[in-house]
C-alpha cells in the first residue's frame, strides 16, 4: 500500500509536531462536514478522555471549499501537545472521507495498532476510548463496535431510544457476529494494511451503507467482531429525525441497503435464492413483528419499522435501490 498522500484527494491543512508520533497506539479519526461548532465539542470530548493510552487525532474536513471544520479543528488542537493532523478530503462523500482518514493515519502514525472512529455530531463519554480499547484487546477482534445514544436537540428523550433505527444492535460486551455502523468503532490497523486503499466502496458515498458493506466483505475474509457496551458516545440528533417521514425513509433505506449488500456478495444461484427467500419471509412476517413492536412500545410510528425494512428489501429486488446505487456510482 502506498504511504504517500493520494493524488488530488488529500491536502494537509495543519499538522503539529508533538514529537510523540512513534508512541501513538490509537488514532482517533473524525470525519466532518459543515459542523464546525459541534466538531469543537466532539474534539473536546475526545481530549477529555480518562485514559493513559497514547493517541493521536485526525480530522478529515469533507468540505474543502469552505474548510470551516478544518479551521475549527486547528483552533482547538493547535494550543495542545496531542499529536494531531487536519486534512482536507477533496473527494466528496462519507466513504471517501473515511478512506482519506485511514490512509493518513496509516502513513503518519505507523506504529498505531488501532483506528477509532467518532463522528462530528457525537460526544464521547470520559471512559469511551479506554473501554473501547479494553474490549478490543481482550477479544482480539478485528472490529469493535459500541453504542451511539441519541440526544434529541439536547433532550434525553427515551421514547425514541426504542425505535430500531436508534437502538444499539447488542446489549452486552463480547464477541458478536458483525457490526453495522462506523460512528463508534475501533479497527485493527493490520486489517487496513492488508486490505489496502480503497477500504470503503465509494459507490456508497451518497447512498449510505458503505460501512456495512465493508464489514460484510471483511467478514467473508475472516475478520472478527466484538461489541463494547461501555464505550458510549452521545449523538446529537435533530428533532427532524423523530418525524414519520424521516423514520420511514431511514427504515426503507436500511432494508434496501441490507439486501443490496447481500446481492453484491452473492457468489452462486443458491445465495440469490436464499436472499429472495429471506426478503419474502421478512415481508410475510413484518405485520406480526410490527404488531409485537406496537404492543411493546405503544407507538404506531415505531411499529412501522419492520414493514418498512421488509418493503425496502423488496424494492431493492425490483431495482429501486439499484437505481440509487447507479446514481451514486457516477458521483
Amino acid at each position: 500500500m502506498s504511504t504517500q498522500p493520494l493524488p488530488n484527494e488529500i491536502t494537509i491543512f495543519w499538522q503539529n509536531d508533538a514529537g510523540q508520533t512513534a508512541d501513538v497506539a490509537v488514532v482517533v479519526v473524525i470525519p466532518t462536514f459543515k459542523r464546525p461548532d459541534h466538531l469543537a465539542i466532539t474534539l473536546n470530548s475526545v481530549l477529555a478522555q480518562e485514559t493513559q493510552i497514547p493517541f493521536a487525532i485526525i480530522v478529515m474536513d469533507n468540505h474543502p471549499e469552505g474548510s470551516e471544520g478544518a479551521a475549527a479543528a486547528r483552533a482547538v488542537l493547535e494550543p495542545l501537545s496531542v499529536p494531531a493532523t487536519v486534512i482536507l478530503a477533496h473527494r466528496r462523500g462519507n466513504c471517501a472521507a473515511y478512506n482519506a482518514g485511514f490512509h493518513t493515519a496509516l502513513s503518519t502514525y505507523v506504529n498505531a495498532t488501532h483506528i477509532a472512529i467518532i463522528d462530528d455530531d457525537e460526544i464521547a463519554r470520559p471512559n469511551w476510548l479506554g473501554s473501547l480499547m479494553a474490549t478490543a484487546t481482550a477479544t482480539g477482534a478485528t472490529f469493535t463496535g459500541a453504542p451511539q445514544y441519541p440526544i434529541f436537540d439536547g433532550r434525553a428523550d427515551t421514547k425514541w431510544h426504542n425505535h430500531p433505527v436508534f437502538r444499539p444492535p447488542y446489549a452486552s460486551s463480547g464477541p458478536v457476529p458483525i457490526i453495522y455502523s462506523s460512528g463508534n468503532v475501533a479497527i485493527q490497523t493490520d486489517l487496513l494494511r492488508r486490505h489496502g486503499h480503497p477500504w470503503l466502496d465509494e459507490r456508497f458515498n451518497f447512498l449510505g451503507g458503505g460501512d456495512s458493506d465493508f464489514y460484510a466483505r471483511c467478514k467473508q475474509q475472516g475478520a472478527t467482531f466484538a461489541w463494547c457496551a461501555e464505550a458510549i458516545v452521545d449523538e446529537t440528533t435533530p428533532t427532524r429525525r423523530t418525524e414519520l417521514s424521516w423514520l420511514n425513509s431511514r427504515s426503507l433505506r436500511n432494508g434496501s441497503i441490507s439486501a443490496l449488500i447481500q446481492k453484491r456478495a452473492a457468489a452462486t444461484a443458491s445465495h440469490t435464492i436464499k436472499r429472495w427467500l429471506k426478503s419474502l419471509i421478512l415481508l410475510v412476517a413484518s405485520p406480526y413483528r410490527s404488531f409485537i413492536l406496537f404492543v411493546k412500545t405503544g407507538s404506531p410510528i415505531i411499529a412501522l419499522n419492520p414493514m418498512n425494512v421488509a418493503l425496502g428489501r423488496l424494492l431493492m429486488e425490483f431495482g429501486f435501490a439499484n437505481e440509487q446505487y447507479k446514481a451514486a456510482e457516477k458521483n
